[in-house]
């Protein structure tokens, strides 16, 4: 059985890297008892698969996993479960069933995802930036040098902002926004945000901000979003 399981990570877990929180959720998925597969061969290894590892720095709750499993167990249980055994800063909050295969498996399925993007201190939030981020959001096209695995190149990374725009809350204004996400076109919210800054000639850049994941999304044939989580079908025993 193929399970999508769906976290957050938030406090000083937002300073660990992607390789150590793989090891951390190897920890997890033993002492849970949950009865996760292996891989076969000489070196057998937990089947596990990651949608798309955080940055260091950003905090989440839109956070998935793959695993497959051998002995089936209710969603209600396996959160109790990983949750008995997670380390502050990580919460389960999703264990859903997804149909098995290749196309299925999140990493391939993810487009698309959302951000809140909060100055650290109060002071700093221009109160122009809501309609200079509605022209940013307007804008044609916008170049920045992009870091990829052949080094910098310059691109436009206009096409990549599905949303771009300031929102308030009880907490106070943020930024909030839907970047493109995955294999074949990603975009870094600190990119997109630094972008913001030199178009409004600000002294703020992205370090000056609290970035958090609020979901991931993969594209449905009709052009709208669908959550990752909201693929998969609850499980009951």
């Amino acid at each position: 059985m193929k399970i999508r399981i769906k976290f957050s990570k938030t406090g000083d877990m937002r300073f660990i890297g992607h390789l150590d929180l793989m090891r951390c959720f190897q920890k997890i998925f033993r002492r849970s008892g949950i009865d996760i597969r292996f891989s076969e061969g000489l070196s057998p290894h937990m089947i596990m698969s990651f949608a798309s590892p955080l940055g260091v720095g950003l905090t989440s709750e839109g956070e998935y996993v793959d695993i497959e499993i051998g002995v089936s167990v209710s969603s209600e249980e396996a959160l109790k479960r990983l949750n008995s055994q997670a380390p502050e800063g990580v919460c389960f909050t999703g264990f859903t069933e997804v149909e098995p295969g290749k196309a299925s498996k999140a990493m391939s399925l993810v487009d698309a995802a959302d951000y809140e993007a909060r100055v650290e201190e109060a002071a700093l939030f221009s109160g122009e930036w809501a309609g200079k981020a509605e022209a940013f959001s307007a804008l044609p096209s916008v170049m920045v040098d992009k870091e990829t695995k052949s080094g910098v190149t310059r691109a436009d990374i206009a096409p990549m902002i599905h949303t771009f725009e300031v929102r308030s809350d009880e907490r106070g204004p943020f930024f909030f926004m839907r970047l493109a996400s995955g294999s074949s076109a990603n975009l870094k919210p600190e990119l997109a945000l630094d972008a913001f800054f030199a178009f409004t000639q600000s002294d703020v850049s992205s370090s000056d901000l609290l970035i958090h994941r609020k979901e991931l999304y993969t594209r449905l044939p009709d052009g709208s979003f669908a959550s990752l989580g909201s693929l998969g079908k609850t499980v009951t025993v």
